[in-house]
């Protein structure tokens, strides 16, 4: 799956941009400027949906974009701890079966499937890789807010 989810950003009265997504209604964000409340919201998103594991909901496929829409990626970190936890998930693989399966702790698993929690991204890999699972990053063009193209940006596809 794919962690970019479409965002909606719009001006309060105070000039301030307010960042909500429709997919994820619980990652609500501001910025004092369009580029601010979209990085903002990539943060917001990623513990919205932290919290969607905690609670043992599945994570939200990504909608297509609406007009006026920006696209937003969750942090790669973030986004590979996600695609584990949805995959041990789906497969009924618990912390400590899949700590077997890797040969470690249960505590490492813990660690690695928090995502407050700065593990390495090889280690997420491992992980993933143990579950019949694997991770591509895509590098894609952004489109700033302001129309012109400066860069790239980072995707996680699962």
């Amino acid at each position: 799956m794919k962690y970019a989810y479409p965002v909606r950003l719009e001006p309060d009265e105070d000039g301030v941009y307010v960042a909500s997504a429709r997919d994820v209604p619980e990652a609500l964000t501001e910025g004092a400027t369009v580029v601010e409340a979209i990085q903002e919201m990539s943060a917001a998103l990623g513990a919205a949906l932290a919290g969607y594991i905690e609670q043992g909901r599945p994570v939200p496929v990504p909608s297509l974009p609406k007009p006026r829409e920006h696209i937003v990626p969750v942090a790669p970190l973030v986004a590979a701890k996600l695609a584990l936890r949805s995959a041990m998930r789906a497969q009924g693989v618990s912390n400590v079966g899949l700590a077997e399966r890797l040969g470690v702790s249960e505590g490492a698993v813990r660690r690695l499937v928090n995502p407050d929690h700065a593990s390495r991204i090889d280690g997420v890999i491992d992980a993933l890789a143990a579950l019949g699972q694997c991770l591509i990053i895509e590098d894609q063009i952004q489109e700033p807010p302001d129309g012109r193209h400066s860069g790239s940006q980072r995707v996680v596809k699962r």
